[in-house]
């Protein structure tokens, strides 16, 4: 039977029409360089990303080593630049070894696939970020969803496994609410069932622990030998790419096994540089962590005051929740419009299958910007938000 070829992928206007009609079309909206616009959408928590200490050694490490690493770390996409960011974010995070990746998704899909398998078990939080699902998925381990920040519910599912082997999977600052895990009653579970904890720290890092060291470094686990740690370069440090830290034989079995590590095109050196420039940033201001925070708070208290349902945020991730997907992004539609960039985040981007505005804290914004932001995000609320 033949069919004919401009009808092959019709199946794909039907399930267009049916987000559509969810309220879950999505649409790319290029950032201009010069935009005006007020940023509480994006992930640079530091505004480091700007920052011509940073941007500056991007530009110098591209003319020095070109605007690519010309091929896999285990070819010729390794630099001087790559090994000297790895054992600087061992030594800021207090971890024994390093490995950077292209990308924070990169990283957690090598650190969970290349630590299961097929004999092995995998016990997650359900609430985890979809490259750690991805990794689940392609681990081929026995994988067991239990709820979220339960450690009582990890302890029962790593008590009742089949394999001997088994993995802990959690983000350690939940990406939709910003919300902390207990990672130390994560860690007590694991080490009573002889379990590893992976934590993935990309909205920990820049914001928490001492001088912004990240979640796991404040939970006193970094060094632990049964602790392996997941970051991105994208958020607090302004830059790209992705890190796995933790024990040496870890990062060893990391570089001979995984395979977004053997197969992908290393991190542009640019970026490398850019990532070290952070670093060095974060250690002469150590007081930019500390103001994300009280950005934070401060978001979320005065946005709670003035009747919306706002989370407490752990970190810099706010969450303000809308009474429907249409209604979340005509919200955020409205917010741009009035000079205010807000994130709008809906299913399937969400775990609970609730809409609402995502807002990021930055340790930049002036005290005049934040009256800007919750002024326009509670005059333009929708009916039912409260």
């Amino acid at each position: 039977m033949s069919l004919d070829p401009t009808r092959v992928f019709d199946w794909l206007d039907v399930r267009a029409d049916e987000r559509a009609h969810a309220g879950l079309t999505r649409r790319l909206r290029p950032r201009r360089s010069d935009s005006d616009l007020l940023d509480l959408a994006g992930n640079d928590y530091l505004g480091l990303a700007r920052d011509k200490r940073v941007s500056g050694a991007a530009a110098a490490a591209t003319l020095r080593w070109g605007a690519g690493s010309t091929g896999s770390r285990l070819v010729t996409g390794s630099t001087d630049l790559h090994s000297e960011l790895e054992h600087e974010l061992a030594r800021f995070c207090g971890a024994p070894a390093a490995l950077v990746f292209s990308s924070g998704f990169a990283a957690n899909l090598a650190a969970v696939t290349a630590l299961s398998g097929r004999d092995s078990a995998v016990v997650t939080d359900a609430y985890i970020h979809a490259s750690l699902i991805d990794g689940c998925r392609l681990s081929r381990a026995d994988v067991a969803v239990v709820a979220h920040a339960d450690p009582a519910a990890v302890a029962h599912a790593l008590a009742t496994r089949r394999h001997e082997r088994a993995l802990v999977v959690t983000d350690a600052v939940f990406s939709v609410d910003g919300d902390a895990a207990p990672l130390d009653d994560l860690h007590k579970a694991c080490r009573e069932h002889g379990a590893a904890l992976v934590a993935d720290d990309a909205h920990g890092l820049g914001v928490l622990g001492e001088g912004g060291r990240g979640a796991v470094a404040a939970a006193g686990l970094s060094a632990e030998p049964d602790v392996v740690t997941t970051l991105t370069l994208s958020k607090s440090l302004g830059a790209q790419g992705g890190a796995v830290l933790g024990p040496r034989r870890v990062i060893r079995h990391l570089v001979e096994t995984a395979r977004t590590f053997i197969f992908d095109t290393g991190l542009a050196p640019g970026s490398a540089a850019a990532a070290l420039a952070a670093l060095q940033v974060l250690r002469d201001e150590p007081d930019r962590p500390a103001r994300v925070l009280r950005v934070a708070a401060t978001l979320a208290e005065r946005l709670g005051a003035a009747g919306l349902s706002v989370t407490e945020p752990d970190a810099a991730v706010i969450s303000v929740r809308a009474p429907s997907p249409e209604l979340a992004l005509a919200w955020a539609d409205d917010c741009r419009a009035a000079g205010v960039w807000v994130g709008c985040f809906r299913p399937p981007s969400v775990p609970d299958q609730v809409s609402r505005l995502r807002l990021t804290a930055r340790a930049d914004l002036t005290d005049g910007e934040l009256d800007r932001a919750i002024e326009v995000i509670t005059r333009c609320a929708p009916p039912g938000a409260s």
